[in-house]
């Protein structure tokens, strides 16, 4: 089916259409708000913090170091051997002082040189009861308490990695964020009924005083972080974002040893917005609650908590809720409802607010599954975790210019086939796994030894060939929405996988109910996440990106009409610009 959204093919603009046709409206229309004047995205200013000024808590120190000690790609020390002669990563931790200072490294790097800048910042917190001790050797992951490995985890999914002064957006993190945005934060329960704690990833602390072990890690986005040019948009790229960081935090949590359960929004989720201590919990997505197994230590014993709740009063369980149910009764106006000001205000936010507010699903909590594809062999590029994360990118360019480049060159096998593996890997719950299943993983390949340049399908942790195509590289960049120009790089035909996700939208929703919706982009980050990961390890970037004309695109591929692609990642060979990268990583 054809839905030519206005604008020729605009990708933001026909957001809304698929989600109404999946609902059932075969002849979807764009809604008026659709052509409303929107300021430029580079104008946007992000809203301030949602926790001000108050007490805060070192997380863990030294956790770059444990990384460092964990060869990939096993998840426990003596899993697997980096390859002879790797390099050894280096991070300021190194160096003299617990916030030692920021280092300018290049990857392949033995050692950063100082550049003056200082990771200590004014007023930053003193060690709390979370802060390891810098300096020591490494123990192995389960030999550190409980609540110490908790603070490690979140310093690896969410730890600013380095700042790259050449760059428009700073700073970079474990994970890809439009912009450097990351409008998703996370929390996690003060214990003992004590107020929830913002993660501060930039100060490398959480708010507040812990008053008992902390169990329960909330994941939600904030709208209003992204520019209003996205309109409906918005929020996908908020439910997108939600999947990179659920897969980058089961990362942490399993390298550090850390049981943990899914619990995905109930009809109830909405109530714990408000209990974050949030100004506008109207703004925020239906949180995401990993629970995870808490450690109470008292002065002459220790418990563990195995109901995986850290908080006196737990979270209410999630009542059964079939994909096709209507809703439990709501009060008619709630803090979580869109303001009655926002649907003149910004009509398309308040209408992405209302479709979030029915994401909603029914299963129990279920345990956090790998977020690891077995069977992977060590890397020729990183011999273990620490230097995996710092050579994530999303593809750089040189003198604070805007896109991508790359080289045009032959890459090894592996690269296709640690790409396959990583994809294979599905998400925790009945309802992420199911949306998961329904996705369609096409890619365009190019210069990958022992493989045919064309169209390939990616399924079941191998590459399947559907057509010999050597020109689709050069199709897919004329179809991209920001092609070579003076302010911007593309690098698409050279790029040695383009990788497509796709969806039936209709069969989405015959399958899960409009909460389909959410679920297929939380896989879809679930799944770019690990195609990010897997780059690295190839000593290429990765580079998520929601911007190729939508329509030709289909016929490109060879998809049906009727298939959205939910998202895309240019995976290529970076190219040194020269330009330095500051070390962040504690």
């Amino acid at each position: 089916m054809d839905l030519p959204g206005p604008d020729g093919d605009n990708s933001i603009a026909r957001e809304p259409l698929w989600y109404a046709y999946g609902a059932g409206d075969d002849a979807p229309e764009a809604p008026p708000w659709t052509w409303v004047p929107q300021p430029p995205p580079d104008t946007h200013v992000p809203p301030p913090s949602p926790r001000g000024d108050g007490p805060r808590t070192t997380l863990p120190l030294g956790t770059h170091d444990r990384l460092a000690a964990l060869p990939y790609p096993g998840t426990r020390p003596g899993d697997a051997a980096g390859p002879p002669g790797g390099v050894t990563a280096h991070g300021p931790g190194d160096a003299a002082g617990p916030l030692g200072p920021a280092t300018a490294h290049r990857p392949g790097d033995t050692a950063g040189s100082p550049v003056g800048a200082t990771a200590h910042r004014p007023g930053a917190p003193t060690p709390g009861p979370l802060a390891g001790t810098p300096g020591a050797p490494a123990p192995g992951p389960s030999a550190e308490p409980l609540g110490i490995r908790l603070g490690r985890a979140l310093v690896t999914a969410f730890g600013p990695q380095r700042r790259e002064p050449e760059n428009p957006y700073n700073d970079h993190r474990p994970y890809a964020s439009p912009r450097c945005l990351f409008p998703v934060h996370a929390f996690v329960d003060g214990g003992a009924g004590q107020p929830w704690r913002l993660l501060e990833p930039d100060r490398h602390s959480l708010t507040g005083t812990p008053e008992g072990p902390a169990g329960n890690i909330v994941l939600t986005g904030r709208y209003t972080s992204v520019p209003a040019a996205y309109q409906w948009f918005r929020g996908s790229l908020v439910a997108l974002e939600l999947g990179f960081t659920l897969r980058a935090l089961s990362l942490g949590l399993e390298l550090f040893d850390v049981p943990a359960r899914l619990r995905l929004p109930g009809p109830d989720a909405h109530a714990l917005l408000p209990a974050l201590g949030l100004d506008d919990p109207w703004a925020w997505s239906l949180p995401l609650v990993v629970e995870a197994e808490a450690e109470a230590e008292a002065a002459t014993a220790t418990a563990a908590d195995d109901a995986g709740g850290g908080a006196d009063t737990p979270l209410p369980p999630c009542a059964p809720l079939s994909p096709r149910a209507p809703l439990p009764p709501r009060a008619p106006s709630l803090p979580t409802d869109p303001p009655e000001r926002l649907t003149r205000a910004d009509p398309a936010l308040a209408e992405l607010i209302r479709v979030n507010r029915g994401q909603t699903y029914g299963s129990p909590p279920v345990p956090l599954t790998t977020a690891v594809p077995p069977g992977l062999g060590p890397s020729a590029t990183v011999p273990d975790w620490a230097e995996l994360l710092w050579r994530r990118h999303s593809g750089r360019m040189p003198r604070a210019l805007h896109g991508m480049t790359g080289r045009r060159r032959a890459v090894p096998a592996e690269a296709l086939d640690s790409a396959a593996r990583w994809l294979s890997v599905p998400p925790p719950g009945p309802e992420l796994a199911a949306a998961f299943d329904l996705l369609k993983v096409t890619a365009a390949v190019r210069g990958v030894e022992g493989s045919t340049d064309g169209v390939h399908r990616l399924q079941g942790g191998t590459a399947h060939l559907l057509r010999a195509a050597p020109d689709v590289p050069g199709l897919l960049e004329e179809r991209y929405g920001y092609g070579v120009s003076p302010v911007n790089g593309c690098g698409i035909r050279h790029a040695p996988l383009t990788v497509f996700l796709s969806v039936r939208v209709r069969e989405l929703f015959e399958r899960l109910g409009t909460p389909g919706w959410g679920a297929v982009q939380h896989a879809a980050g679930w799944a770019a996440h690990g195609l990010c990961l897997s780059a690295a390890a190839s000593g290429l970037f990765a580079r998520p990106v929601r911007a190729f004309q939508e329509i030709p695109t289909q016929r490109v591929l060879g998809l049906d009409p009727d298939e959205m692609i939910v998202l895309s990642v240019v995976v290529g060979v970076p190219q040194d610009t020269g330009g330095a990268l500051l070390d962040l990583r504690l």
